[in-house]
C-alpha cells in the first residue's frame, strides 16, 4: 500500500469523517507534522545526503547547504586529491585551538558556527575541496502535485496516515480514546521504521548475523 498526494488527505477525511472548510485547509499542514516526527525520532537513509563545496584560503568559514540539519561527517581534499576527514568539535573547542584567526593550515576540526556555517580550524592556508556527510530535510509530499509521492509516502505510509491524524483529532478536539489509540498505532509504525533503519539498513548479515531483537 502507498498514498499519493490526494490519497492520503482523502483517507485523512475518510477516518474522521470531517469535510469542513478549515479542516480540509489543514490537512497539509496535519502531513507535514507527521512527516516532521518521523524526521526527528527515525534515522533513515533517506535522510542523508552527501554534498562538496569548496574551502577558501584564509577564510575560516564553510557555508552550510540550505537544506543541512546536521552533519554526519566532514571530509577535505587538497591539490594532491587525497581524502582526510576532520573532527566535529565544540565551537568554544576550535576558537581555543586557534585563538588567533590568522593562523592558518591544514583543518583538523570543525564546527557549527551559527545557523548558516561551520567553522574551521585553523583557517585554511588555501583551496580545499569539502564533501559534506549529513542529515537533510526531504522535500515533503505536500509540496508536490496531488498525484504525487515521496519515499515515505510509498515505504513509511502507516506512520504519515496515523500521524497525520493524531494531528487531526488533536485540530478537532477530538475524543481522547481516538486520539490515543492513532497515537499508539503511530508509535507501533515508528518501531518498525527504526528497525530498518536502524538496524537493518547498517548491518550486513555476512559480517554480523540476522538482526535480532530482545524478548519481551
Amino acid at each position: 500500500m502507498s498514498f499519493t498526494y490526494d490519497q492520503l488527505k482523502t483517507a485523512i477525511q475518510d477516518y474522521t469523517e470531517n469535510d469542513e472548510t478549515s479542516f480540509v485547509n489543514n490537512l497539509p499542514l496535519f502531513i507535514r507534522i507527521a512527516e516532521e516526527r518521523i524526521l526527528k525520532n527515525v534515522q533513515l537513509s533517506l535522510f542523508r545526503k552527501n554534498a562538496t563545496a569548496s574551502t577558501t584560503a584564509s577564510n575560516k568559514f564553510l557555508a552550510f547547504p540550505v537544506d543541512l540539519l546536521a552533519p554526519f561527517s566532514l571530509s577535505l581534499a587538497g591539490t594532491d586529491g587525497d581524502k582526510f576527514f576532520i573532527d566535529f568539535k565544540d565551537p568554544s573547542f576550535l576558537q581555543s585551538y586557534t585563538p588567533d584567526a590568522t593562523t592558518t593550515g591544514s583543518p583538523k576540526y570543525y564546527a557549527v558556527f551559527d545557523v548558516d556555517n561551520f567553522i574551521l580550524a585553523p583557517t585554511p592556508n588555501t583551496t580545499f575541496t569539502a564533501e559534506l556527510h549529513y542529515f537533510y530535510r526531504p522535500a515533503s509530499l505536500t509540496a508536490g502535485s496531488g498525484s504525487g509521492t515521496t519515499w515515505l509516502s510509498i515505504n513509511a505510509e502507516l506512520s504519515l496516515l496515523y500521524g497525520a491524524l493524531v494531528e487531526a483529532y488533536i485540530f478537532m478536539k477530538g475524543e481522547q480514546d481516538m486520539m490515543a489509540y492513532y497515537d499508539k498505532r503511530f508509535t507501533e509504525s515508528l518501531s518498525g521504521l527504526k528497525m530498518l533503519g536502524e538496524a537493518k539498513e547498517v548491518t550486513d548479515e555476512y559480517r554480523t548475523g540476522k538482526v535480532i531483537r530482545a524478548k519481551q
